[in-house]
């Protein structure tokens, strides 16, 4: 009887698609996985092997004990995940990281998908979703082919779908010095009817702003690759440096303008102004408004730690502008990962607004137990939010703001915050990080037990 179930076609061989296909065949569901390659390939991909790892071998840091990312890892172990147990098989030495050989992985993942017998793979482009196909998961990631890119777009309207990613940076709260800095919208404006202080700002002297121009023209930036070079920039995504390299006042007339705002420390009218806008609902993270940038990481820590107020920022990301395709998951996805406007279409990885290859594989191993769910005619109980998939998942379907929605990588700045002590303080530095790795296990123990 089982056997007689529909197939849930899985579009995208890559991390997020294998995953959720090895999902839906764990729960007994056929698949068929559809991959477009050697027939089409992509200005990144090298191979037709599933699971290729495109950029770096490696899946960042294996410390479930105080990492977010490490949390992840191990909470996919729990869920028999097929990614993170063929990197286990495969890993090469990388101090507290979790890297791999990626041909030797790659083979791994194909090996296990193409030998299965309830997984059919067809090696042909997929431009169009046809009607008989009831349930699919689009994983097709950063590079979705043209034809699907447009189709996607049609679905949920021109502006929902990016291809050209720019990236601010995001800054966990408990980092910024509250001394230096403070609450204002400019001219007092509020949303909805709030308090008009709906933005953090951070306040520039002549000399700091001119200091800080001549950081960003100098910093040393990263190069386009190959595929990206000649897209041109929009100018919603203009990098910073760019912008300064126009004129040192274009910064000050742009995205660091300071009118409208008083500083409400001392009652001085700031020269300029970074502001920093609310990034989730927690309230943890906030963006550097108006700063997607091409400097490289290292530049970016330095320069941006001379900004009055971020001078011990810590980073949940940073900046960036490269070449993508990504939906507005918080407005177009239902809580579990299907197209509003046509549910039986689901969607896994890095096109949901997941940056980096655990944070897909994991959405893809959710959307895969979804589709089951969904197949089996059971209900579907999500993973609490105070876990590493918890978080990941609230974020994509509603957590973040649909306004501002920007890829993001697993950080314990998007779970919940953890509870204070009898004094009301909340633990601090790997304290911190510690109780929200435990905690996270110790929800997802409980949730694989009952899913």
């Amino acid at each position: 009887m089982v056997q007689q179930l529909a197939p849930v076609h899985v579009i995208g061989g890559g991390l997020a698609g294998c995953e959720a296909a090895f999902q839906l065949v764990s729960k007994q569901i056929p698949v068929i996985l559809h991959e477009m390659r050697p027939q089409r390939m992509t200005d990144a991909h090298h191979t037709s092997g599933l699971a290729e790892l495109v950029c770096s071998n490696s899946f960042r840091s294996d410390d479930a004990t105080a990492n977010a990312v490490g949390v992840l890892h191990e909470e996919m172990r729990q869920l028999g995940s097929l990614i993170i147990s063929s990197a286990d098989i495969e890993k090469v030495p990388a101090g507290g990281a979790l890297a791999v050989d990626r041909e030797r992985f790659s083979a791994a993942v194909e090996a296990v998908i193409a030998a299965h017998p309830l997984i059919t793979i067809e090696r042909q482009e997929v431009t169009h979703i046809p009607d008989s196909w009831d349930q699919v998961i689009i994983a097709t990631g950063p590079l979705t082919s043209p034809a699907l890119a447009a189709a996607i777009r049609d679905w949920g309207g021109e502006e929902d779908l990016a291809f050209f990613d720019a990236i601010a940076p995001i800054i966990h709260f408990d980092s910024i010095n509250t001394d230096i800095v403070w609450f204002q919208s400019r001219y007092d404006k509020s949303t909805d009817g709030g308090d008009g202080k709906d933005y953090i700002n951070c306040p520039l002297n002549k000399a700091q702003y001119d200091g800080f121009i001549d950081a960003l023209l100098t910093g040393e930036k990263m190069q386009f690759k190959e595929w990206e070079a000649n897209t041109p920039y929009f100018d919603g995504c203009m990098p910073i440096e760019v912008m300064a390299s126009r004129g040192p006042e274009t910064l000050r007339w742009g995205p660091m303008k300071p009118v409208g705002l008083t500083n409400a420390h001392d009652q001085s009218r700031p020269h300029a102004v970074i502001q920093l806008r609310q990034d989730n609902a927690l309230g943890t993270l906030y963006n550097m408004v108006g700063f997607q940038t091409k400097l490289k990481y290292a530049e970016q820590t330095r320069i941006f730690r001379t900004i009055p107020g971020l001078e011990n920022a810590e980073f949940a990301r940073l900046g960036g502008l490269h070449r993508n395709t990504f939906i507005n998951a918080p407005r177009l996805l239902d809580a579990q990962l299907r197209f509003k406007s046509r549910p039986k279409l689901r969607f896994a990885g890095q096109i949901t607004g997941v940056e980096g290859y655990v944070e897909s594989a994991a959405i893809g191993l959710l959307a895969g137990r979804m589709a089951a769910s969904d197949r089996m005619q059971t209900e579907w109980v999500p993973p609490p939010a105070d876990t590493a998939h918890g978080a990941l998942l609230s974020h994509i379907t509603g957590g973040a703001m649909a306004d501002s929605f920007q890829p993001m990588n697993v950080n314990f700045g998007l779970f919940p915050q953890l509870p204070t002590d009898e004094r009301g303080r909340l633990p601090r530095g790997r304290d911190r990080k510690a109780a929200y790795a435990k905690r996270a296990l110790t929800s997802l123990q409980h949730w694989a037990q009952t899913a």
